[in-house]
């Protein structure tokens, strides 16, 4: 089985799901919305710029989640399922999905985002497995930091590293789609890298390397 590795945030989805987590907090009146909106705004525009400080950026994202149940975000990730996913899924992703399970490939989505708002949508999606950035537990609740290595820029090659140890898979002809100039190290490490509806700047690294540019949307 040959690995397809995917993005997730406006890769195979048509937007990105941390950013909207934070809205959706915002609209729940779970955060203090003028700070968190202003904060949540800032670390999108510095990711997509390319200067994200990710444990900085994590500091604040997680913090939400700190000291309450599972239940009980799992009923609000329910609902942000319902308001903020649905919104911006992609037939298009879906049916790339589809041919390279036909191809018997092994699906693997790889995201900075953390695991507690991606998991269920890697699910929906119907993905083999997910790499995330990993939110620490301790006694059955999220303390609010991360555990381990993001899965950020070249947090990602070291994290699937780590992932293939204990697999039978290889980067042997592997596949990984990205929109994202900060997925570069992970695009360099694969056979096919290809990029989806990508950010000027891989979109111009994209086409000086000859690389596939394709789109999940109705543009480009």
């Amino acid at each position: 089985m040959k690995l397809a590795i995917f993005d997730l945030d406006n890769t195979l989805l048509g937007g990105d799901s941390d950013y909207l987590w934070g809205q959706f907090l915002v609209e729940k009146q779970w955060v203090d919305a003028e700070l968190y909106e202003q904060e949540n705004q800032r670390f999108y525009d510095e990711y997509k710029a390319g200067t994200l400080d990710i444990y900085e950026f994590l500091e604040f994202s997680l913090a939400p989640l700190k000291h309450v149940s599972i239940e009980e975000l799992t009923q609000l990730h329910n609902e942000f399922m319902q308001t903020k996913i649905n919104a911006i899924w992609l037939p298009k992703a879906e049916a790339l999905l589809a041919k390279h399970r036909a191809n018997n490939d092994f699906l693997l989505i790889i995201t900075a985002t953390n695991h507690f708002v991606t998991a269920p949508i890697a699910k929906k999606l119907g993905v083999d497995d997910i790499i995330a950035t990993m939110p620490e537990q301790k006694d059955n609740l999220y303390t609010g930091k991360v555990s381990g290595t993001p899965c950020f820029q070249e947090g990602k090659v070291e994290r699937l590293s780590q992932w293939l140890k204990d697999k039978d898979y290889s980067l042997n002809e592997s596949y990984f789609y990205s929109d994202s100039i900060n997925d570069l190290p992970l695009l360099l490490e694969v056979t096919h890298p290809i990029a989806v509806d990508p950010d000027d700047t891989l979109k111009n690294y994209a086409t000086e390397q000859h690389w596939p540019i394709i789109s999940l949307r109705d543009r480009i």
